[in-house]
């Protein structure tokens, strides 16, 4: 299965039908979107897609949800109006919903459009957005919680981790995440035209995902410090509720789910 391999990638029959899916949706300028968990190769394989697309002629534009945080100063206001772990962003809540409809909409429409850019390490918008002008063939979409749906309330009231627990007792963190895919997301999941859900092998690998992510973040700008492996298991725990939901539902409302081994190599598609 994992023959003719892009070095640090998928397979070639992957992205060659993934962008197959894409061209078969029935619209101009179609929104394929992927989702996964932290470190499950979201971004490569957007990158994967655009790049076979590109070479077919295609016009692309790639958005992630990533791109959509609010401003560390937004982040902040929240952390004093609603509560502290909203400064961290990642969880519901913490992304500009209504940009990410504009954007979409522009591009559908082929309008000339500017996609917003977050940088990781400086923990913000980017200042320097991607300019799009006219209309494009396709926009991949990609994101670790995109078509994430809210829990039952019930579900919410024991902690699921230490963080929960010691810095969320009475739920109001866990709560105003959980409004959030309620009542905001919703209207972003509906600009989407496909979804496919890269599933990883259990939640627990999200942890070593997540710490090659970052040292390859600082490998890429040596002169800034990312996460120590405390930080990161620390900030692990802000995504694990939704992470834990996106395992249970993901796969039976995904047009496709694409199981993954702990090398992100596809085993099996459902």
């Amino acid at each position: 299965m994992a023959q003719s391999t892009h070095p640090g990638g998928f397979p070639v029959w992957l992205v060659a039908e993934a962008l197959a899916a894409a061209r078969a949706v029935a619209a101009p300028t179609p929104v394929f979107a992927i989702s996964g968990l932290q470190g499950s190769g979201k971004s490569t394989l957007a990158a994967q897609i655009a790049a076979r697309a590109k070479a077919e002629h295609l016009q692309v534009a790639v958005l992630s949800l990533d791109d959509l945080y609010l401003t560390r100063a937004q982040r902040q206001r929240l952390a004093v109006e609603v509560h502290p772990l909203l400064a961290t962003r990642g969880p519901p809540g913490t992304h500009e919903v209504a940009l990410g409809c504009r954007v979409l909409d522009a591009l559908k429409a082929g309008h000339d459009v500017a996609l917003p850019r977050f940088d990781k390490l400086a923990d913000d918008r980017a200042h320097r957005w991607q300019q799009v002008t006219g209309r494009v063939d396709l926009v991949v979409f990609e994101g670790w919680c995109v078509g994430a749906t809210p829990q039952d309330e019930t579900a919410l009231a024991t902690p699921l981790n230490a963080l929960e627990r010691d810095e969320d007792a009475d739920g109001r963190w866990r709560r105003h995440s959980n409004d959030a895919l309620r009542h905001d997301y919703p209207a972003l999941w509906s600009r989407i035209d496909a979804l496919w859900f890269l599933q990883p092998p259990g939640f627990g690998i999200v942890r070593t995902w997540r710490w090659q992510q970052e040292q390859a973040l600082v490998a890429r700008d040596p002169q800034r410090t990312g996460m120590d492996r405390a930080q990161l298991d620390r900030f692990i725990q802000h995504y694990e509720r939704t992470s834990r939901h996106l395992l249970a539902t993901l796969p039976g409302m995904a047009d496709r789910t694409i199981p993954l081994d702990e090398a992100r190599q596809p085993l099996r598609s459902l």
